[in-house]
């Protein structure tokens, strides 16, 4: 299939520059690749600059309420497990008004692939900060600075048992793809954090990373099987430090060094996903440590809408009642 067939007819309304135009054009080369036909993808948002996702993809898509694309969401997976269903969220959207659905599907590990714009502002009411904006940020709403502590997105989804967590940049598009066609496969629920710019209310918020001159030496993305080697000339590496104590600590080693560590996204024990999930994050970030983009944890856990449509099909095998109105035949009827 062609990306073009999964572009729509309406146009983009996207500020010029802003982030999302780059995670709209993956989308559409992602879900090429990925080769569902579009009659049988739905696109869920609830309400934000991201939320607009639907009007910009040719297929089945529907624009909800703020924060309530996930309950949205999961009833078209559990109703149609059929269907390749994809929400489109933001850090306001999804971690403020929406945080509750959020972390009950990943809980219930939906086979939902959660792509989640991260600006770190809420950007189409006009720049107030939002649950991802770092402590002391001034914007309209905190014209002194926020004294609120940030979520971060994969300490969230890590908490509430997230079985598929990737990182990805707005201006690294291969990255881009590679994770959401990745997490399309992943028959769960796929969180896809996209670090994206608002031009206009956050302008180089991830310039740290975005910036190509200092990319390779602040960022590693990780491959499943693959040495975590990263910087200009691939000469440094990630190694586990037991020296401090009883936890061990990530530190940056020479690329040569047997300690550089293989990468495995499959690794159901939790520890060092998380680990590596949180280097580069505010409050914990150490300037030697790499932020990790990449597919970070893959692991394959029952699905919801899968356990739902197996217990279904279960209690209409044992049960003697095989239409409606042999159904309500069997219970008590009063005429009134």
């Amino acid at each position: 299939m062609e990306a073009s067939q999964f572009k729509s007819d309406q146009y983009v309304k996207f500020c010029p520059g802003c982030g999302d135009h780059a995670i709209c054009m993956a989308l559409q080369k992602a879900m090429a690749q990925v080769g569902v036909p579009t009659h049988q993808t739905v696109v869920i948002s609830g309400i934000g600059c991201s939320s607009r996702m639907p009007h910009y993809l040719n297929t089945y898509g529907f624009n909800t309420i703020h924060g309530r694309g996930g309950a949205i969401a999961t009833g078209v997976k559990t109703s149609h497990p059929e269907l390749s269903v994809w929400q489109m969220t933001g850090d306001g959207d999804c971690l403020a008004i929406g945080g509750n659905h959020f972390i009950h599907e990943l809980r219930r590990n939906v086979d939902l692939n959660i792509c989640l714009f991260n600006n770190r502002i809420y950007g189409l009411t006009k720049g107030q900060y939002s649950p991802t904006s770092p402590k002391g940020f001034i914007s309209k709403s905190s014209p002194f600075g926020t004294v609120e502590r940030p979520f971060i997105p994969a300490e969230l989804v890590f908490g509430a048992r997230g079985t598929f967590f990737a990182r990805t940049l707005d201006v690294d598009m291969p990255t881009t793809v590679d994770c959401m066609v990745q997490g399309h496969q992943h028959k769960g629920a796929s969180v896809i954090e996209c670090l994206v710019n608002c031009v206009i209310f956050n302008n180089g918020t991830h310039n740290w990373i975005a910036d190509r001159a200092m990319r390779a030496e602040h960022s590693i993305v990780l491959k499943h099987g693959e040495k975590m080697i990263f910087g200009k000339e691939n000469d440094k590496g990630l190694a586990l430090d037991y020296s401090q104590g009883l936890i061990p600590q990530l530190i940056v080693v020479s690329a040569n060094d047997e300690r550089v560590l293989v990468h495995d996204a499959t690794q159901k024990d939790s520890t060092l996903h998380r680990m590596l999930a949180m280097m580069g994050q505010d409050e914990v970030q150490d300037e030697d440590l790499p932020i990790a983009l990449g597919v970070i944890r893959n692991v394959e856990e029952e699905s919801y809408d899968m356990a739902v449509s197996q217990q279904i099909n279960e209690v209409r095998e044992k049960s003697k009642a095989k239409t409606f109105d042999q159904l309500t035949a069997t219970l008590e009827q009063w005429t009134v």
